[in-house]
């Protein structure tokens, strides 16, 4: 494992020059949202609590690609995410397991990387080959 990110991809791994300044985005996926409004126009949430999961892109331009040969759509990962989640500290918890040695507070607040077991939906890479830049990305959806 490479210590040029925090990021972890259970299996495969992230090899060093395939990672470095990438960008993580973690959102809802569609069927997190349900919302309805009334008849008389109050917004009432009519989501179920099982659809509460998150979808993410890590992408990044660096030197090689991640060694994602061979890993396919609904293939099953664990990320170690880079991007980071928070709570309040008082009375407040974790949504999902943090990252062994993530977890950190600031101020009234904990912040710490989320351990997603997710399920691959796609993954791209280009080469510009003069310029000697590999750009990639996977999307993967919480499981």
């Amino acid at each position: 494992m490479s210590n040029e990110t925090v990021l972890t991809i259970s299996g495969p791994g992230v090899n060093p020059y395939s990672a470095r300044g990438l960008t993580q985005t973690l959102d809802h996926i569609g069927a997190a949202a349900s919302l309805r409004r009334t008849i008389n126009g109050k917004l009432k949430d009519t989501s179920q609590p099982q659809f509460r999961k998150y979808t993410s892109t890590i992408s990044c331009r660096d030197q090689v690609a991640p060694p994602l040969d061979g890993v396919w759509p609904g293939d099953v990962l664990t990320i170690g995410c880079a991007a980071e989640l928070s709570y309040l500290t008082a009375g407040g918890a974790p949504q999902r397991t943090p990252v062994a040695g993530s977890s950190r507070t600031d101020g009234a607040y904990t912040f710490y990387r989320p351990q997603l077991v997710v399920k691959v939906m796609s993954y791209t890479t280009q080469e510009d080959e003069y310029g000697r830049v590999v750009s990639w990305s996977l999307v993967v959806e919480e499981d």
